[in-house]
């Protein structure tokens, strides 16, 4: 029989539940910041004892080296890796480095494909305080030697992958001539005068461990490595991922309890911050094990999935596309994935593939490479990239969440709108605006390079004299409900095939050209394709007509200085260009028309791979096009 006491206490249980109820009807959303919150502060907790007590990501690898050294740290083609082996190549990779003329906090560049040796280079440098500067090995020419200059590299390691040691030898004179270029897979006899065999190196090298006083200069700012992102400034730019954001970035997937039995799966390239700073890290933090494959293929995703038991996936939207085209099979929903985590994933396929393939739950989550935050979507919304509430926005003023915002933004003078008093705009349900994210004072820049192009990032004065925040350059949708959706992406870059493509850069390499005299490159979207095609408008010399060599010219130039996936998909001769009031380059009109050849009179042309050149696009080849798979 209950007695008095328990009266009180169903009595105040009551009086709280009936709270509830009325703030939910007051408030329909609370229930889904609460649920956005906890997991959040889940982060934090993780993180911040790591920050306050001084702990590196590699202080946590050799951790669990310690705790359970035979335990699987990778998967990789059949093999299995252990965190023992692992961090035995590790030590040989410091040890080698150490033999070079390199000093405490120098960078080395490494250009490997994904494959262990990526991992224990990043863990050898960190071991002796060194940086990575992720090279992506698809690069040749300009870009790629731009790349290892801006790293500020003073040794070079090139990876077993086909064709890296070519593009390297292509740019070798443009390097300093004694710059040590490490190159793994091939012994002495097989490179070059001037190259160092790794291979060799690593054989003659003992698994001795390195002293911590050789990392004794390493901070919380110092870094850990530079990931290369592409801007408005055109060519690649690294970004620096300090220690302090190694370890936020690994606690991430504590919002959804990833923990030492979760096995989780990596397949996009580890020179982008999803693979590693995500996938790799977080499983670095909680010393479970991680599947990584050498590229992405859509028929044996799941096979993989199946075979190594895994229980947690990163994704980018674009690959989910790819693997819905697969064949529908028996086995379909049979698998131990309980997490779906990554950024990108389209409405339109949201639904199809959580059902298909029976993923209980897809965190979608929206930031930078450079960027100082990140929204989480934790309530399974479709299509949302996180939330931000008027509730939301109350906790970050008193640092109870992160401070993320959304502000009115001004399309056509490209900048925020301001209000009468000079400050910028909150949105508000049913408003697009400009995301952007508080800066802490200790952070001045987010890549290396200039300072003009660090505070090309910085919005200054937004709501009060003297703040600072991170301009993401991108445009949000704040529903009704204060969920986020991605909307568009602002500036000189568009997403295609899970790359950044800067159209600067597409620009500057088709202006060599002697017969072009102006050039505006932009993105289009290609129906059932994520991100958008590049379309290059060209303006030729006066003396110049569209000619069948002419066209074969601009193939070879792309083939020649472009990676794949930022060569234009399509062309567009114009008489004369359009520009604004400050002499940049209309797009708006051009995205708009597209390469459809009944929106202009303009010729217009699609790659043709097959020929080595540019082929004229009719309303025939346009439709062929429509129906394709680019």
């Amino acid at each position: 029989m209950p007695t008095k006491k328990d009266h009180v206490l169903f009595g105040a249980a009551g009086t709280v539940g009936g709270a509830i109820v009325a703030w939910r009807t007051l408030f329909p959303w609370i229930g889904d910041d609460m649920t956005t919150m906890l997991g959040v502060k889940k982060i934090g907790d993780k993180m911040n004892s790591d920050l306050n007590n001084g702990v590196f990501l590699i202080d946590k690898f050799e951790e669990h080296v310690r705790a359970h050294p035979k335990k699987v740290f990778l998967y990789f083609e059949d093999k299995e890796y252990s965190y023992e082996f692992i961090d035995a190549m590790a030590n040989k990779m410091a040890n080698i480095i150490l033999g070079y003329d390199l000093k405490p906090g120098d960078t080395v560049a490494a250009m490997i494909q994904n494959e262990p040796s990526f991992v224990w280079t990043l863990l050898g440098l960190q071991k002796i305080g060194m940086v990575d500067a992720f090279i992506n090995y698809h690069l040749t020419a300009e870009p790629l030697l731009h790349s290892i200059r801006a790293s500020q590299a003073k040794a070079v390691i090139i990876g077993s992958g086909d064709g890296m040691l070519e593009s390297i030898e292509e740019i070798r004179h443009n390097l300093p001539a004694k710059l040590p270029i490490i190159v793994q897979g091939r012994l002495p006899s097989e490179l070059p005068p001037g190259y160092h065999s790794l291979d060799y190196a690593l054989e003659r090298t003992h698994p001795l461990p390195v002293c911590k006083t050789l990392r004794s200069h390493v901070t919380m700012m110092s870094p850990v490595c530079y990931i290369y992102t592409s801007g408005t400034t055109g060519l690649p730019k690294p970004a620096i991922c300090n220690q302090a954001k190694a370890i936020a970035s690994s606690k991430i997937w504590a919002c959804f309890d990833f923990n030492a039995n979760d096995i989780s799966y990596a397949v996009t390239p580890l020179y982008h911050s999803g693979a590693t700073v995500l996938a790799l890290f977080n499983t670095i933090a909680v010393g479970c094990t991680m599947v990584l494959c050498r590229k992405f293929s859509a028929r044996h995703y799941w096979d993989d999935c199946r075979k190594y038991k895994v229980t947690v996936v990163h994704y980018i939207g674009e690959l989910f596309r790819y693997i819905l085209k697969v064949p529908e099979s028996p086995l379909d929903g049979v698998h131990n994935i309980r997490v779906a985590m990554g950024n990108g994933l389209r409405m339109d396929i949201w639904k199809k593939f959580q059902d298909r393939f029976k993923i209980p739950v897809i965190v979608e989550h929206f930031g930078a490479t450079e960027g100082t935050s990140v929204t989480i979507n934790l309530t399974n919304k479709v299509g949302a990239i996180g939330r931000l509430s008027p509730f939301m926005r109350l906790a970050s003023k008193y640092k109870l969440y992160v401070p993320v915002r959304v502000i009115r933004y001004d399309r056509v003078k490209d900048e925020p709108i301001r209000g009468k008093d000079g400050f910028c705009i909150d949105c508000g349900a049913g408003e697009e605006g400009l995301i952007i994210s508080g800066v802490p004072e200790t952070i001045t820049q987010f890549y290396v390079g200039s300072k003009s192009m660090n505070e090309k990032k910085f919005l200054r004065d937004v709501f009060e004299k003297g703040d600072a925040f991170f301009n993401f350059g991108d445009i949000v949708f704040v529903d009704k409900d204060h969920y986020l959706y991605f909307r568009d992406r602002l500036g000189d870059t568009f997403r295609w095939k899970s790359e950044n493509v800067s159209t600067r850069e597409v620009a500057e390499v088709l202006s060599t050209l002697t017969f072009i005299q102006d050039v505006n490159v932009y993105g289009v979207e290609v129906p059932d394709n994520d991100g958008r095609a590049g379309m290059a408008a060209i303006l030729l010399k006066e003396d110049k007509t569209v000619s069948p060599e002419i066209l074969r010219q601009i193939y070879r130039k792309c083939e020649k200085s472009l990676p794949k996936y930022a060569r234009p998909i399509f062309l567009r001769f114009q008489t004369d260009f359009e520009v604004t009031q400050t002499m940049k380059h209309r797009k708006v009109d051009l995205v708009k028309e597209g390469y459809n050849p009944e929106n202009t009179s303009d010729p217009m042309f699609c790659m043709d791979v097959k020929n080595k050149t540019y082929s004229s696009l009719d309303n025939l080849s346009y439709q062929q096009v429509v129906k394709s798979r680019l």
